[in-house]
């Protein structure tokens, strides 16, 4: 069996998350009563090493933006413990006068490997992430995530359809930096017109070498492990970006509100051809995210 990379997971404590203390917020993934509790990486560990899991890949969790340093100094804190997370995707904000005082205090840490700023925008306000539709195309940004090459960092880009078109402008204008598409686009609209909309994006976004696509978070929108929306979404990005330039990542535990670990990597494993399963589970991201200079 291939040794899996888990390319997208999160550990917390409930009391550094501000939409997990106080009245529940509305949030991209619906009513999240049973994650309102600390997240350790004892129980992520129990959750995931069964299924064959050697190494896993965190990325940042939402603290509050002024804590992103204090986020990195617990995920890494829980690194000396168990020996997991391997590298860590941290926050920095790419809008910014000036990005590098934040890169500078992230490299420092020498788990860290890349940064995310979610970009995602959407007309249903449920869905809303990012202050503005078009992000990917602000100057400053740009500038900011160029800067990203110089520390050898990549880019966890976050964004729906619509969005698609500037964030392949975004990686054409940085095309030193690695970029990392989260859960493939993020499917939501399953209407004719919806798919193919998100094909169309995914098409453009393919034609940029430098961006690779993170198979994840594929019960985000339908809230259930469905096989067979995860066979269609993980076929349809296979065909365009290559198994070579897709990664898997189990997003937990936001996905344990409706699967858990087994049946989750169960379900990506029949999706994914035995042909490409060494490359989706592993080679990608430990290239990606440089696991092998740990």
């Amino acid at each position: 069996m291939i040794p899996i990379v888990d390319s997208h997971f999160h550990i917390w404590r409930q009391a550094d998350l501000p939409w997990l203390v106080g009245p529940m917020q509305p949030r991209i993934f619906g009513p999240y009563e049973p994650i309102r509790r600390d997240y350790p990486v004892a129980e992520y560990l129990a959750d995931c090493r069964p299924c064959g899991v050697t190494e896993a890949v965190y990325v940042q969790a939402n603290w509050a933006p002024a804590l992103h340093l204090d986020e990195v100094a617990f995920v890494s804190q829980a690194s000396d413990e168990s020996g997991f997370p391997i590298a860590i995707v941290a926050y920095a904000d790419m809008l910014a006068e000036d990005v590098r005082p934040q890169l500078d205090a992230l490299a420092t840490n020498p788990r860290v490997r890349g940064v995310r700023m979610q970009l995602h925008w959407h007309d249903n306000p449920l869905y809303r992430f990012a202050s503005g539709a078009d992000l990917c195309r602000d100057p400053k940004l740009q500038a900011n995530i160029a800067l990203l090459a110089d520390y050898g960092f990549s880019f966890d880009l976050q964004v729906f359809a619509p969005q698609m078109e500037g964030a392949a402008e975004l990686a054409f204008n940085c095309p030193k930096v690695n970029f990392v598409l989260q859960h493939a686009g993020m499917l939501e609209d399953l209407s004719p017109e919806g798919v193919e909309h998100w094909r169309d994006g995914m098409r453009a976004l393919a034609g940029q070498p430098n961006i690779v696509s993170k198979l994840s978070g594929l019960g985000t929108f339908l809230r259930r492990n469905d096989p067979q929306h995860i066979t269609f979404v993980v076929q349809e990005t296979l065909a365009l970006f290559g198994a070579e330039r897709c990664l898997f990542g189990s997003n937990f535990p936001i996905e344990k509100l409706w699967t858990t670990y087994p049946e989750l990597i169960g379900r990506h494993r029949a999706a994914v051809p035995e042909g490409a399963a060494a490359s989706v589970f592993s080679q990608t991201a430990r290239r990606v995210y440089r696991l092998a200079q740990h």
